[in-house]
């Protein structure tokens, strides 16, 4: 086999001008994008994502006839673990904006990645099933009159919201992740 194709090769000295001028400009890092875990865009968007996912389960658990359709429990369900998972992490962004670090740990980003991805693909579903029953109990069935439809479109609005907000969270952790 004859060697690699690819040689790496030196890089000619800078100048002093280019150098004072690349020290002047600040460049642009992955670490200070805003909505990053540890950043005060990411804090906003896990308080975003908790806030619309327990306006959801609440309206949802005001009803009295809630479980006796399971994408509703599905949607109950969904958003319990999305309130979870966004409180918590909303404590560790104020952690780390607190003590001035960020979460470059390849580790704990894929598992913020993993977990955003797994939270938001069950709330977006729960969030379709329950669209779809709501429509069905609406539209189809004429019978919003014995149940509570607009609590139930409400905290499908709110579930979809909460997906909403938790989208940019995991593309950013899958960037960092991907991006090291």
């Amino acid at each position: 086999m004859a060697g690699p194709s690819v040689h790496p090769i030196e890089a000619p000295p800078m100048m002093a001008t280019e150098n004072a001028n690349a020290n002047a400009m600040p460049r642009h890092s992955l670490k200070d994008t805003q909505g990053m875990p540890g950043t005060l865009g990411g804090f906003i968007l896990r308080s975003l994502q908790f806030s619309f996912a327990l306006i959801s389960l609440s309206v949802m658990a005001s009803t009295s006839d809630f479980p006796s359709v399971t994408a509703f429990r599905y949607l109950v369900a969904a958003v319990s673990l999305q309130c979870l998972w966004s409180l918590s992490l909303a404590i560790a962004d104020v952690y780390a904006i607190l003590v001035k670090r960020g979460f470059r740990n390849s580790r704990v980003s894929s598992l913020f990645s993993i977990g955003d991805g797994i939270t938001s693909t069950l709330t977006f579903s729960a969030a379709c099933a329950s669209a779809g029953i709501t429509v069905l109990i609406g539209n189809d069935l004429n019978d919003c009159s014995q149940n509570h439809c607009s609590r139930f479109e409400t905290a499908t609005a709110m579930a979809f919201m909460s997906w909403f907000a938790a989208s940019p969270s995991f593309i950013l952790n899958f960037w960092t992740l991907a991006s090291k």
